[in-house]
């Protein structure tokens, strides 16, 4: 299987985050990758490639204009403002909900800030958008590796995608490498893609990008909505709009859920996802539903990561897996190569 590395990643490294009142040191470090490479190079699963560069018209695909123009200058701004700023993250402080507007960007830079983010746990850092580019490009070169005949490719990135929405950041993500690898095939010609979220956090990004379409099927088990980030979107009444109607599965579940328990979701999301006769699929892969992760929830155990490849590879699709959530870090690499190892062993 051959694995597309963001060698860029480790640009974006925030320094702190808000954590329950606090700020506290990033749960999202260039660690959590750097121990999945080590571990694919340990066991050789396969080639390890820089990404191919893709114009703009990859992201625009996905991301609106507006929102990709304020991510690339983002800094500049922010250093603008004052030199000093040049030694500290950029963190969100005010937000437009509700009855507020979001059609006219504003000039202030903070209300900037605000208008394209969720939350005040995602730092943007100086090298946020390079890292998040190259990043992009690792998705959509694994999409393009599996349209030149490869069964599966990796994307091994960060900062991870998921929680991106066409216009704004949030949950350590910037832009949504899941959806850009899915916009990719169906770019391509396959008729139908789709999109399986087995990250601890529903994937509020992804399902917002494709909720009203027919032609991407978004599935995601995670911690319930209710009690779990993102808090707002992932509950089991979501399934779609328009002609999007039925093409979204959710699986909340709740904290503390073992593999059997979980296993009986991936089933459910599986059987969705062949009714709905895809020609291939992408995974956003996060690890964070380990038993030891320190942000999550979930049970799962390191060999149930073996069991989840080898199921994956049993629905016979050409599969994209892209890089997530998992902040265990010691335990990140093994686990996330027990997957990919499952999913090629015969």
């Amino acid at each position: 299987m051959k694995t597309f590395y963001n060698h860029l990643h480790a640009q974006h490294q925030g320094k702190v985050e808000m954590f329950r009142g606090a700020l506290v040191p990033c749960f999202e470090v260039p660690a959590r990758v750097d121990h999945v490479l080590a571990e694919l190079q340990r066991r050789q699963l396969g080639a390890v490639l820089e990404p191919q560069t893709f114009d703009e018209s990859a992201l625009t695909a996905i991301h609106s204009p507006r929102y990709l123009n304020f991510l690339a200058t983002a800094w500049d701004q922010w250093v603008a403002l004052d030199p000093t700023h040049a030694d500290k993250d950029i963190l969100p402080s005010v937000w437009p909900t509700r009855t507020l507007r979001t059609d006219i960007e504003p000039d202030n830079f903070a209300a900037k800030v605000g208008l394209y983010s969720y939350d005040a746990g995602t730092p943007f850092t100086s090298g946020t958008w390079v890292a998040a580019r190259e990043g992009a490009h690792c998705a959509l070169s694994a999409a393009q590796a599996v349209l030149a005949g490869d069964r599966a490719a990796f994307a091994l990135s960060r900062p991870p995608g998921h929680h991106a929405g066409a216009d704004f950041f949030g949950g350590y993500c910037f832009l949504n490498n899941a959806a850009l690898a899915a916009q990719h095939l169906r770019n391509a010609g396959m008729h139908k893609v789709a999109v399986l979220d087995v990250d601890y956090h529903h994937g509020n990004g992804t399902q917002a990008i494709f909720y009203d379409r027919p032609d991407v099927y978004f599935a995601s088990i995670h911690g319930d909505p209710r009690t779990e980030y993102p808090f707002y979107l992932g509950h089991a009444d979501e399934t779609g709009a328009g002609a999007g109607l039925g093409a979204n599965l959710n699986l909340p579940l709740p904290r503390g859920t073992d593999y059997a328990t979980w296993a009986q979701a991936l089933e459910t999301a599986l059987a969705g996802i062949a009714k709905f006769d895809a020609d291939a699929l992408v995974v956003s892969l996060g690890m964070d539903t380990f038993e030891g992760d320190p942000i999550s929830g979930f049970k799962l155990t390191t060999q149930d990561y073996l069991r989840l490849g080898e199921r994956l590879a049993r629905a016979g699709l050409p599969t994209v897996f892209v890089f997530e959530g998992g902040y265990a870090v010691d335990a990140v690499g093994v686990n996330a190569v027990n997957v990919l190892q499952g999913f090629t062993s015969p």
